[in-house]
């Protein structure tokens, strides 16, 4: 069990290191890149806590967040049929397909006015990212008919308690919304005890204490 969240233990510590040098926007967003890609190659660390779809709408899971909130990681589920309606972020965000398949609609706003971009259609282990610096504001569906689809976010912020905005997409009209979180509990990243003791079976016979 200790070696369940190895992958985003190792993703989160790398990432702490990383925000401590306060790189510019477009060098943070490189250097993030190949550590989510590497969280999001192997399907076989999410527990189902964090997976499981909801019948009307998304749930977004909170994986962790940093102390000092200058980054947060979650899993953003939909189910069958489901989509998340324009809306922005109003911070960067490196997204990364863990299970299944999404469409990614972006939009622009031009003179209060809600315009249709193109569409990314991302499959497991392809990536996107969204930013006030470079595109904001997209629209996020399940391109499955059958199954779940799953994405890992790390955005720049605590991103469920970030006020943001839903867009009506035929009068652009916004509303403020804040996301929140599924999940009460978070993932135990940090319980390495069996890693531990494993090496100490390794160096000589011991008494384990439970």
């Amino acid at each position: 069990m200790s070696n369940e969240f190895a992958l985003l233990r190792t993703f989160v510590a790398a990432t702490t290191e990383i925000m401590h040098d306060n790189l510019p926007e477009p060098s943070l967003l490189a250097r993030l890149r190949p550590l989510l890609e590497d969280l999001v190659s192997q399907d076989n660390w999410l527990p189902d806590d964090f997976s499981r779809s909801h019948p009307d709408h998304y749930q977004q899971y909170l994986l962790h967040c940093d102390p000092l909130e200058r980054f947060s990681v979650v899993s953003f589920v939909l189910g069958l049929g489901q989509k998340m309606p324009p809306h922005d972020h109003t911070t960067w965000g490196l997204i990364g397909i863990l299970r299944g398949v999404k469409n990614f609609r972006s939009y622009n706003l031009i003179e209060g006015q809600l315009v249709a971009g193109t569409i990314q259609r991302l499959t497991q282990g392809q990536f996107t990212f969204v930013s006030p610096h470079v595109g904001d504001i997209h629209e996020v569906s399940n391109a499955l008919p059958d199954r779940v689809s799953i994405s890992i976010h790390v955005y720049g912020a605590n991103i469920g308690a970030v006020r943001r905005h839903i867009y009506d997409p035929f009068t652009g009209e916004r509303a403020n919304f804040v996301s929140g979180y599924a999940n009460s509990v978070l993932p135990n990243l940090w319980n390495r005890s069996e890693q531990v003791v494993d090496v100490m079976k390794s160096e000589r016979p011991h008494k384990v204490l439970h």
